[in-house]
């Protein structure tokens, strides 16, 4: 029997097409408060998949999408792959796509400045929001006394994938290099707690450089085109002509937010809690979890979903 945690056909998965390509996401349990759970890099949906069952039953339409050039999602026709074609996608994702008015957004590492823009450019959609271990905007004269710069030792990927995409992907030239490549973030590279991609005390490293919860993060990556593309992110900060248009990462006053840090990330930055806090203003928390690090909603799933039920307890229904 296939777990459930690793099955990639668990849930439902549909498209929408409003912006050009299909992008992939999951819907479940519409009718409830809408949700909008944003994936980073190197993940796809698959990372919420140990949250989606959960969140439903508290009473939130969970919706979960694979940004353009990831997972299940085409490749963004126009070459862009920036933060703001993302924001722009998942606008007419929830709006034209599945028809709503106002959302709760989540996200962090890419899907964290998503989800930021998302909240300063559509402000009449965002209900909310919960961010976790993400690039925030730097406030030079609130943070200056903060810990704002990650481990050098941790940089290395940024640069190469930022200013060499091109000759790093010609490096990764079959399925099996790129997933090994990928799954060195989830192991040897410590953005995770240590063991949370173990599974169980009898798991082994298999082909692609981990157990099988690795196997499973790693697999959409395989693909060429997407590998590629997902590098776009990173370029985009290096280089003007990789930006569809100019990002909104600023602070923000008027959106009410729940900040959780999984603190054990050797990537992010090591005073994220309060740097975020300086960012959201009216905020829930900050909330630093217990043996969790970079990928918050596989290592501390319990802890997300408690967080969330009890921060939109005022409008949830729970099933």
């Amino acid at each position: 029997m296939v777990d459930p945690d690793i099955d990639p056909r668990r849930f439902v998965i549909d498209t929408f097409s409003g912006r050009g390509f299909s992008q992939a996401y999951i819907r479940h349990n519409p009718g409830g408060v809408p949700l909008l759970l944003v994936h980073g890099w190197p993940e796809t949906k698959r990372i919420f998949w140990r949250v989606i069952e959960p969140l439903a039953a508290a009473g939130y339409e969970v919706i979960v999408p694979d940004l353009r050039g990831f997972g299940d999602s085409d490749v963004g026709p126009d070459g862009f792959h920036d933060v703001a074609s993302h924001s722009r996608d998942l606008h007419a994702l929830v709006t034209e796509g599945l028809g709503h008015e106002q959302v709760m957004l989540g996200g962090g590492d890419l899907g964290g400045p998503v989800i930021q823009d998302m909240a300063l450019r559509f402000p009449t959609l965002t209900d909310r929001l919960v961010l976790f271990n993400s690039p925030l905007p730097y406030d030079r004269e609130r943070m200056g006394s903060l810990r704002t710069r990650p481990a050098r030792e941790a940089s290395d990927y940024f640069l190469r994938q930022g200013m060499d995409g091109d000759a790093l992907a010609n490096e990764l030239a079959t399925p099996e290099q790129r997933r090994r490549y990928i799954a060195t973030f989830y192991t040897s590279r410590f953005w995770a707690h240590p063991g949370a991609f173990m599974g169980d005390a009898s798991a082994v490293f298999g082909p692609f450089g981990g157990t099988d919860q690795v196997d499973f993060h790693t697999e959409p990556f395989g693909d060429e085109a997407r590998l590629r593309a997902s590098f776009g992110g990173y370029a985009s900060v290096f280089d003007p002509a990789q930006r569809s248009e100019p990002s909104q990462l600023a602070r923000n006053e008027h959106v009410r937010a729940l900040l959780l840090f999984g603190a054990s990330d050797h990537v992010i930055y090591p005073d994220f809690d309060r740097m975020a806090a300086v960012v959201f203003p009216d905020h829930d928390g900050p909330h630093r979890l217990a043996n969790c690090g970079h990928f918050v909603p596989w290592e501390a799933a319990s802890d997300l979903v408690a967080h969330l039920a009890r921060f939109g307890s005022d409008r949830l229904r729970p099933r």
